[in-house]
């Protein structure tokens, strides 16, 4: 289902402003189309909000004379919607982003938005599968489809997920010249930026498997994983098919297609993988988002120490 396109409501010299720097995200920051349709929605809804709160669309010289009060009448009005302290955060980010934009290109400059805290977002902790549940939903993907290529598509894919820690928008642009021929591919990750990814055998062999099955012919520019008819794979059928493994194998809610890219991760960090190695397998920017599977690991361990050690059974 096509979502409909996102309405600014601003000024025309508002709203020029905001075409020039959503080509900008585009050209020079190379932001993907769901990113900056994101962001879009994000600026969407400080706009609107701002229609009640200054009583009219608002245009650039509206914008520039902003105070932190207005900022944070926003974020209070957030809150009160239900918004939670991540979006807001996000909101807030967003705004930042936009008004840099404006003052760099000559729009006009208001330092208010600085003297503004967003709400700090909770520490999220990736939420990783054990070993045995990853292989277990590995080999429960198959199972829920009644068609063998379907089975054989789900199969591939998970394993693809799980054995080379990619992300479930990554996987679903692959397209046949992506096809995993060696023990190595090029994927292109956040950013449009490439990372050397390695490629287990019983993963090609899978990708193998479904292909050779498929009832649709999959060219060099043609998409790697389809739908039931022929198109590229929606996501959102891939969620679905891990909702209903969840009840199946015992699973929480955390367990989403998304949870295979963290059990890559945390499995590599159990078994000695280095930090650095791990960042650039998954494409993180920076080291700290990789050092958060230090804390999952440090978890793992004190409930084995818990479980286990007879002081921390019997103090």
């Amino acid at each position: 289902m096509t979502k409909a396109p996102i309405h600014f409501a601003a000024a025309p010299d508002l709203a020029k402003a905001v075409e020039h720097w959503q080509g900008w995200l585009s050209g020079e920051k190379r932001a993907s189309k769901h990113t900056i349709d994101g962001y879009g929605r994000d600026l969407a809804a400080f706009f609107t909000f701002l229609i009640g709160h200054l009583g009219g669309e608002a245009d650039l010289a509206a914008l520039m004379a902003l105070s932190p009060a207005d900022f944070r009448a926003f974020l209070a009005a957030r809150q009160h919607d239900g918004l939670s302290r991540s979006s807001m955060a996000r909101q807030m980010s967003t705004l930042r982003g936009f008004f840099q934009f404006l003052d760099n290109h000559d729009y006009g400059h208001n330092p208010a938005i600085g003297a503004v805290k967003a709400p700090r977002p909770p520490k999220s902790v990736p939420k990783a599968l054990s070993a045995d549940a990853a292989l277990e939903t590995l080999d429960q993907a198959a199972l829920l489809q009644d068609e063998p290529w379907l089975a054989a598509r789900d199969a591939a894919l998970f394993t693809l997920l799980y054995g080379c820690g990619l992300r479930l928008g990554e996987a679903l642009a692959m397209t046949g010249r992506d096809r995993p021929k060696a023990d190595a591919m090029v994927i292109t990750g956040k950013g449009r930026k490439q990372r050397l990814v390695p490629v287990l055998p019983l993963v090609r062999q899978a990708i193998d498997d479904y292909v050779g099955q498929c009832p649709f012919a999959i060219g060099a520019d043609d998409p790697l994983f389809v739908g039931a008819r022929g198109k590229v794979l929606n996501p959102g059928v891939v969620q679905r098919q891990m909702r209903k493994m969840r009840p199946l194998l015992g699973l929480p809610d955390s367990a989403t297609p998304h949870a295979l890219r963290h059990s890559f991760a945390t499995h590599l960090l159990a078994g000695g993988g280095d930090l650095r190695t791990i960042q650039e397998l998954l494409g993180h920017a920076t080291l700290s988002t990789t050092q958060r599977y230090t804390k999952v690991d440090a978890e793992r361990l004190t409930r084995a120490y818990r479980d286990a050690h007879p002081r921390a059974r019997n103090p």
